[in-house]
C-alpha cells in the first residue's frame, strides 16, 4: 500500500492509516495512521473521514470536530456516521439541528446514487 499511497491512491492511504492506527502487519503508530486517514479523508475517502469522527469524538473527547467529520461522512452517503450522530444528539453531543442536516444530506446522497 505504500507505493500506491505514495502514487496518491485514496484507497492505499486509508488501507496504510488503518494498519498504523491499529497496528495490524505494521508496529503501530496512531499518529502516522491518523495523518493518512486525514489525507484520504481531504481526497473525498468517506470512511476515512468517518473514522476521524469516530476517533476524534471516542478517543480524544472533541465533540465538536467529530461532529464535523460525521456531518460530512454522513453527506457522503455513510449510514454509520448518520448513526453515529443520531446517538451524539440523543446524549446531548450533537444538536436536533445538525441531525436534521446529517439526515438531509444522507438522503439526498442516497437518492443521488440511484
Amino acid at each position: 500500500w505504500t507505493e500506491a499511497a505514495e502514487l496518491g491512491s485514496i484507497g492505499a492511504l486509508y488501507s496504510l492509516g488503518t494498519v498504523h492506527v491499529f497496528g495490524d502487519r505494521a508496529q503501530e503508530d496512531k499518529a502516522k495512521g491518523i495523518q493518512l486517514w486525514k489525507k484520504a479523508a481531504m481526497r473525498g475517502h468517506v470512511l476515512a473521514r468517518h473514522n476521524l469522527g469516530v476517533y476524534e469524538g471516542h478517543h480524544k473527547g472533541n465533540k465538536d470536530r467529530a461532529v464535523r467529520h460525521l456531518l460530512i461522512s454522513a453527506k457522503m452517503g455513510d449510514m454509520s456516521s448518520l448513526e453515529h450522530i443520531k446517538n451524539f444528539a440523543m446524549n446531548g453531543k450533537a444538536t436536533k439541528n445538525q441531525y436534521a442536516q446529517a439526515l438531509k444530506g444522507y438522503q439526498d446522497a442516497v437518492e443521488a446514487m440511484k
